[in-house]
């Protein structure tokens, strides 16, 4: 784990430094996740926030629920 220093404008603002940006794969304009835990704020990309939520959903990574409920749909439509 790396870390580094950073330090708050005074609007509460803070610069997230190139080599983690670069690290993260983010881009100016992309939107990242604040995650608050007990050690602290976890900043994540969006799609490691949606990997983070099916690990903890226990839902496999390439499944696609509205791929799901569109078939489901398709189903009842054709039984009717």
């Amino acid at each position: 784990m790396k870390t580094t220093m950073a330090k708050l404008d005074e609007a509460g603002r803070i610069v997230i430094p190139a080599t983690c940006r670069k690290a993260l794969g983010v881009k100016p304009g992309d939107r990242v996740v604040l995650v608050m835990e007990e050690e602290g704020l976890l900043l994540i990309t969006l799609e490691q926030a949606i990997k983070r939520a099916q690990r903890i959903l226990n839902l496999p990574v390439h499944r696609s629920l509205v791929d799901e409920l569109i078939q489901e749909r398709r189903e009842e439509a054709t039984r009717e």
